[in-house]
């Protein structure tokens, strides 16, 4: 008996750019989000001379729901003159429970979906974490300070609950995947509380974006990597992938973390992405890196992905 291929193999599986390796304001002081045409047609040349096919949006850089539908129509023609797909955006930092903000964000997130869509992008994203304090954004990495914690209350995660599936339901009618990043401190912070949060929404078409190099990172005891791929890999839909050095002391008085490659981190992704494909994951892939050539390594880590993922001549 001949097992039957996997559609997706190495030389067609989604795998995008993340847009960290890029300046959110130009040289001349123009935020990217109101940049001329010529300046985005750079960023996608960049991107394509790399190899890539595909780019997550990040909304730190452009919010396709807040460009005229001129401007949306130019970024989709620029993208496609490159052979670049915008397989995603990525709404970051507008927690719809953000205190003074969550009505606000939801209405936003509610439109960045609808732009997503007519776009033609794959997947909506998006998680619970809120705007860096200001000890997160003097630090060097912001990850080594204190950001928001989501508050240990019932009504607070009730309504995140609510207002996430709100969003997956509008999702699901455009015909969209929602995926929702784990991030320390949130209520998508551990595996346990993530996918007890999409077990509570309740809807075939919101997942996890098992971001666990999130975690990984923290300078601060955390859950075993293995324990949490484990329990959140059967709920992917969507996957920021990096990887960090981690070290820390036998007797837990301190604990490191700082960016390297996905072969060389803590994290065994040759092992993560055979389980995840084993339990039927079939998302894009992100590739994410912080600090220097972003872009650079981004490209070397897709290639070493390419590696663990299914090989046509093989299926």
């Amino acid at each position: 008996m001949t097992a039957t291929p996997h559609p997706l193999t190495n030389e067609n599986w989604p795998i995008a750019v993340c847009m960290h390796g890029f300046s959110p304001v130009t040289a001349e002081g123009t935020r990217l989000h109101d940049a001329s045409a010529e300046t985005w047609d750079g960023v996608f040349r960049r991107v394509s001379r790399l190899g890539f096919t595909a780019i997550e949006i990040a909304d730190s850089h452009i919010r396709p729901s807040e460009l005229a539908p001129e401007r949306r129509e130019e970024l989709k023609s620029i993208a496609a003159a490159h052979d670049v797909q915008l397989v995603s955006v990525h709404v970051q930092r507008q927690s719809v429970i953000e205190p003074g903000k969550g009505e606000q964000n939801l209405a936003y997130a509610h439109r960045a979906i609808d732009a997503a869509a007519e776009l033609g992008m794959q997947v909506f994203s998006t998680g619970l974490h809120q705007p860096f304090t200001q000890a997160q954004r003097e630090a060097l990495w912001f990850w080594t300070a204190q950001g928001t914690v989501d508050p240990d209350d019932a009504e607070t995660r009730a309504l995140a609950v609510k207002r996430l599936r709100e969003l997956g339901e509008h999702a699901a009618s455009v015909g969209l995947p929602m995926a929702l990043e784990m991030y320390e401190d949130t209520y998508l912070g551990t595996a346990d509380s993530a996918v007890r949060l999409i077990e509570e929404i309740g809807l075939d078409n919101v997942g996890l974006n098992p971001d666990i190099g999130n975690l990984v990172r923290l300078h601060r005891p955390i859950e075993d990597w293995r324990e949490m791929h484990e329990k959140t890999l059967p709920y992917a839909n969507y996957w920021h992938v990096k990887n960090y050095i981690r070290d820390e002391a036998g007797d837990g008085s301190w604990q490191t973390a700082v960016p390297t490659s996905m072969e060389l981190g803590l994290i065994n992704y040759r092992d993560m992405v055979a389980r995840a494909i084993e339990l039927g994951f079939n998302g894009p892939f992100l590739m994410e890196q912080y600090g220097g050539d972003s872009l650079g390594v981004c490209a070397t880590n897709r290639d070493y992905l390419r590696t663990l993922l299914p090989d046509p001549a093989r299926a």
